[in-house]
């Protein structure tokens, strides 16, 4: 019996080393060779009560880790003007430096006004300028906010900075396991719990407009599918059934869920009607069909079913009909993630023993595969498209990365857990 088939028998659980959690550190494992020079100045702070979260620091550390960007150190920088008129370009221009942002956090009565400004260092032009009012609460989020309008103008990609994500993580205190599902700012600060069980939870999947979340809970020693709105904590049970109830997946208007279900034998993908709750059934099939997603437009289904022999990725109408085999390279391919322009599909590609996520381009059908490791899994895009958020091991330990769409810049999102999965990025 195959890998592949063993997991979903057992009810696609999985079983992991416990550690303990904390918020996570992003490291820069291999950037874009034509990373732009760019300093982001301590912002200038006037307030008697001082301001809660460094907002330049946010900026600065949202670009650096980017890749797109070679920010500056503070000891380096020649002067840390916080107006146009203390700027000396010549002096930034002397280090080498493209781009320059400077600004200023003004404390009022509990509430903070944030200005900043971007410079073209050698034309010695402003790009960009912007003045917003924040709360103590949201300055973390302001900051993302400013990192996002900065990265926009210097690369015409849309920022993902403001983003969340989404993922489980595992513990253990003696003999009892812990597992929770997890949402943090896309740095990894914020981190809230969203879920908690002594039994596994699974296969975390974001509705379209961020404010829900699908997931997969054993904590009645039976798999459910759950929805839980993130704002209130509100959860509904719209999945269990006997047998596996697995692998939710939004439909891009947010109306329905495509899952993986069992309760007629073998597991099928069916469609579930949010509102009316009625099952249509897609695939019938003796094979494992499983790991559903639907494509930007909702027109099409992809999934992974071992009906050939292994398991490959197939597509079909999200109406139903026939199903057509999408991928013959390797001899794994599964967990597909559709880029947000349908361009493009994410994957799990499989030889021999090593796991990797390789990239589909729906044109021409061909694969490229962008990561090394040996266990690379739960691919992600980013809501721009240009990243790619996966897990994957190094002996007992899980750990996040994230990966450009041409493979050329490199993320490792570290953890002092020795446990992290399944990560999913909001829209």
């Amino acid at each position: 019996m195959s890998f592949f088939r063993k997991i979903l028998l057992i009810g696609l659980v999985s079983f992991y080393v416990p550690s303990s959690y904390a918020e996570l550190t992003i490291e820069i494992t291999e950037g874009i060779e034509s990373a732009l020079p760019i300093s982001v100045v301590p912002f200038g702070m006037q307030g008697a009560s001082g301001v809660p979260v460094d907002v330049s620091f946010v900026v600065d550390a949202d670009l650096g880790r980017s890749g797109y960007f070679k920010t500056l150190d503070k000891q380096s920088m020649p002067a840390k003007p916080s107006t146009a008129e203390a700027v000396q370009f010549k002096d930034w221009q002397a280090l080498g430096q493209n781009y320059l942002v400077i600004g200023q956090v003004i404390e009022d009565h509990g509430q903070y006004n944030v200005q900043f400004q971007l410079f073209d260092v050698y034309k010695g032009e402003q790009l960009m300028g912007y003045r917003m009012t924040s709360s103590a609460a949201e300055l973390r989020r302001t900051a993302h906010h400013i990192s996002d309008l900065i990265f926009e103008k210097l690369t015409g990609k849309k920022g993902v900075f403001s983003g969340r994500i989404a993922y489980i993580t595992s513990s253990r205190q003696g003999k009892q396991s812990n597992h929770k599902l997890q949402v943090s700012d896309a740095d990894g600060f914020n981190a809230q719990t969203i879920a908690s069980s002594v039994e596994p939870l699974m296969s975390p999947a974001w509705s379209p407009d961020g404010r829900k979340i699908a997931y997969v809970s054993f904590e009645k020693k039976s798999a459910a599918i759950y929805i839980q709105t993130l704002a209130t904590g509100e959860r509904a049970r719209v999945a269990e059934f006997p047998g596996i109830n697995g692998a939710p997946s939004w439909s891009p208007d947010g109306a329905k869920l495509a899952l993986t279900l069992s309760k007629d034998g073998n597991p099928d993908i069916f469609i579930l009607n949010l509102m009316t709750r009625s099952l249509t059934k897609l695939t019938k099939s003796f094979a494992i069909d499983t790991e559903p997603t639907w494509s930007p437009d909702g027109s099409s289904i992809v999934f992974t079913s071992d009906r050939g022999g292994k398991p490959q990725l197939y597509i079909m109408s999200s109406q139903g009909g026939d199903e057509k085999r999408l991928t013959f390279s390797g001899n794994y391919n599964a967990r597909a993630s559709f880029s947000p322009d349908g361009k493009s599909i994410a994957m799990v590609h499989g030889n021999g023993s090593d796991y990797r996520i390789a990239v589909m381009d729906m044109a021409t059908k061909s694969v490229n595969v962008i990561t090394d490791g040996r266990s690379d899994e739960s691919p992600s895009f980013a809501p721009n498209g240009s990243m790619i958020l996966y897990a994957s091991r190094k002996g007992n330990a899980g750990y996040l990365s994230a990966v450009s769409l041409d493979g050329k810049m490199q993320q490792k999102l570290v953890f002092d857990s020795s446990e992290i999965r399944e990560p999913a990025w909001s829209p």
